[in-house]
C-alpha cells in the first residue's frame, strides 16, 4: 500500500499529465508544474527560466534568461533574479546547467551577505529538448540540506514535463503563428480566394473574393460553392463540374483555368480568370478544392488596346503611305508630260502626308517615352498668350469655316513650364476643335486668372461628347463614337500626351461638353508668384 506521500506524489503528477494534455498556455501549464516541484520538494519558492533566444543564436560564453514563471518569490526576490539570468558566463552550453546553478548560488550568497535574500540555495535542474537546453526549473529552500534520492527523482520528473510543455507550447505556438500568417495572406491577398469541401460545401471566402463577388464571407459559408460563382459565359477552359465529370482532380493532376465572365449579385458580370487546385492527404485522399479568382478585367483591356492599336495606326498609316505612293507614281509615268502647277500640287499633297506620317510617328515615340518613365521637360518662363495667339493666327490659314480667336486678360501671368510642350497641348486642343466640328463656328481660346492657378480653355461649336464618354477620351487610342469622330482621322493619342503633358507641369486637364452645344477642353497650371 502506497504512503500518503508517494500517493501525494503521483495524484500531482497526474494532475500534471492532465494539464499537459488539456491546457497549452505556456505560462499556465508551468505554473502549474512549479506549484506542484515546490510543494513536493518542501521548497520556499521556485520559478522557471527559458532561453530568450533560440539555442545556437548567443555567444557562447553567455546566456539570457527570461522568467516564464514564478511560484512563491516575493517581488524584490524575482527582480535580483531576474538580473541574475539576464547574463549568466556558462562556457560550453552542452553542459550548461551546473554551471548555471552554481552561478546562481555564488550570487544567492552574495546576495544573502548583503541582507538581499533570505533564502539558502537554489536546487534545480535543467530543461531539455532535443539535447539542447532551453530553460532551468529552479526551486529555492531555506536549508542547504541535499535532495535525497526520491527528491532527485521527482525533481527530474517535474524538470522533463517541464521541458515537454515548454515543446509542446511552441510547437503549438508556431503552428497558430503559421496559421494566422496564412489567414492574413489568404484575408488581404489581392486575388479571391474560396477553399471548399469535396462536396462544394464553402469553408472559406476571403474579402477580395467578397468584393469581386458581391457576396459576403457570412453569406457564403457553409453555401455550395455551385450556387454562388455563375458564369454569365465562358470563353476558355472547363467549368469545374466538367472537369470532374472529365475526371479531374487525382493527386497527379495539374489544377485546372477557366476564363468567362462572372455573373454577380448586382447582375454586371465581370471577367475573371479562376484556377481550381486540389488538396489531398498523405493517403492521397481528396481533403479540400481552392478556387484563386482574378479580376482580368485590366487584362481584356490590354488586349482590346493592343487590337485598336493594330486596327488604328495601320488605318492611320495606310492612307498617308497611300497618297504618297499614288502621286509619287502619277508623277514618275513617262508617257505624261506634267504641267508645273499639277506637279508643284502634287509635291504639296506629299509633302503634307509626309507631315502628317512625321507627326504619328512623334506621337508614338511620347507614348512610348511616356510608358518608359515620363517626358522631360525643359521648363523656361513661357507666355501662353502669345503662344495662343500664334497658333490661333497659324491654324485660321488651315480653315475657312471656323473663327479662331483668343481671349486672354492683360495681366496674364508668365508662368515656367516647357514652351514647345505647352504649344503642343495647344494645337492638339485646337486641332481638334477644328476637326470635330464640321460644320464650322466659333473656336474660341481664353484664359482666366485664378488664386492659385491659371486656367487655359479651348472651346467650340460642334456637337460635343456623349456624357459617358467624357472621362475616356484622354485615354490612350480611345476615340468617341461620334459622327464626327468616325469622320476624322486621329490614332487617339493627342488628348492622352496633352494630358501627360498637363500633369508632368502639376496641372489638370479636364472637358466640358453639355449636350448640344459643343466642347470645351481645359487644362490648368499652378502659378509661380
Amino acid at each position: 500500500m502506497l504512503t500518503d506521500y508517494r500517493i501525494q506524489q503521483r495524484d500531482h503528477l497526474l494532475d500534471i499529465v492532465r494539464g499537459l494534455n488539456q491546457e497549452l498556455d505556456l505560462s499556465t501549464v508551468l505554473t502549474r508544474i512549479l506549484e506542484a516541484s515546490t510543494n513536493m520538494l518542501n521548497g520556499r519558492a521556485g520559478l522557471i527560466a527559458l532561453r530568450e533566444t533560440p539555442p545556437g543564436t548567443e555567444a557562447q560564453s553567455h546566456v539570457r534568461f527570461n522568467i516564464y514563471a514564478q511560484y512563491r518569490v516575493a517581488p524584490e526576490y524575482l527582480r535580483h533574479f531576474a538580473s541574475i539570468l539576464k547574463d549568466i558566463p556558462i562556457g560550453d552550453v552542452k553542459h550548461a546547467a551546473p554551471h548555471l546553478i552554481s552561478e546562481l548560488n555564488r550570487r544567492l550568497y552574495v546576495a544573502r551577505s548583503r541582507g538581499l535574500v533570505s533564502l539558502e540555495g537554489a536546487f534545480g535542474l535543467p530543461l531539455e529538448s532535443r539535447g539542447e537546453l532551453i530553460g532551468l526549473l529552479l526551486v529555492f529552500r531555506a536549508t542547504t540540506a541535499p535532495f535525497g534520492t526520491n527528491e532527485q527523482e521527482l525533481l527530474d520528473v517535474f524538470a522533463n514535463q517541464a521541458a515537454v510543455a515548454v515543446t509542446n507550447a511552441r510547437l503549438f505556438e508556431a503552428v497558430n503563428q503559421e496559421r494566422r500568417q496564412l489567414d492574413a495572406i489568404l484575408e488581404n491577398a489581392a486575388d479571391g480566394f474560396c477553399i471548399m469541401s469535396v462536396s462544394h460545401k464553402v469553408e472559406r471566402w476571403n474579402r477580395a473574393l467578397a468584393r469581386l463577388t458581391n457576396i459576403t464571407a457570412a453569406h457564403a459559408i457553409g453555401r455550395n460553392y455551385d450556387d454562388l460563382f455563375r458564369w454569365a459565359q465562358r470563353t476558355r477552359g472547363l467549368n469545374l463540374a466538367d472537369a470532374e465529370a472529365a475526371g479531374w482532380p487525382s493527386p497527379a493532376s495539374a489544377p485546372i483555368y477557366v476564363e468567362g465572365e462572372l455573373l454577380r449579385q448586382d447582375d454586371n458580370p465581370l471577367a475573371v480568370g479562376v484556377t481550381y487546385a486540389a488538396l489531398f492527404d498523405r493517403d492521397a485522399h481528396l481533403v479540400n478544392l481552392i478556387a484563386s479568382v482574378r479580376d482580368i478585367t485590366r487584362f481584356r483591356e490590354a488586349e482590346q488596346l493592343k487590337s485598336t492599336f493594330i486596327s488604328v495606326i495601320s488605318h492611320e498609316l495606310k492612307t498617308p503611305v497611300s497618297l504618297i505612293k499614288g502621286y509619287a507614281g502619277t508623277l514618275r509615268r513617262e508617257d505624261a508630260n506634267w504641267e508645273p502647277a499639277v506637279v508643284q500640287q502634287s509635291l504639296a499633297v506629299i509633302e503634307e502626308e509626309a507631315d502628317r506620317l512625321t507627326g504619328l510617328i512623334e506621337n508614338l515615340l511620347d507614348a512610348s517615352r511616356l510608358q518608359a518613365g515620363g517626358l522631360r521637360l525643359q521648363r523656361e518662363e513661357c507666355q501662353l498668350a502669345e503662344i495662343a495667339a500664334r497658333l490661333a493666327a497659324r491654324f485660321q490659314t488651315q480653315t475657312t469655316i471656323h473663327r479662331i480667336s483668343t481671349h486672354f486678360p492683360d495681366n496674364f501671368p508668365i508662368i515656367k513650364g516647357d514652351e514647345e510642350r505647352l504649344g503642343q497641348v495647344l494645337s492638339n486642343l485646337i486641332s481638334n476643335a477644328i476637326k470635330y466640328s464640321p460644320e464650322g463656328g466659333a473656336i474660341k481660346i481664353a484664359g482666366r486668372v485664378l488664386a492659385q492657378e491659371i486656367v487655359v480653355s479651348v472651346s467650340d461649336e460642334g456637337p460635343g461628347l456623349p456624357p459617358d464618354e467624357v472621362q475616356r477620351v484622354f485615354d490612350r487610342f480611345y476615340r468617341a463614337t461620334t459622327l464626327a469622330t468616325e469622320r476624322a482621322s486621329g490614332a487617339g493619342l493627342g488628348l492622352y500626351l496633352a494630358r501627360a503633358i498637363v500633369e508632368a507641369h502639376a496641372g489638370r486637364i479636364w472637358v466640358e461638353s453639355p449636350i448640344g452645344t459643343g466642347a470645351a477642353f481645359l487644362f490648368s497650371l499652378p502659378r509661380q508668384d
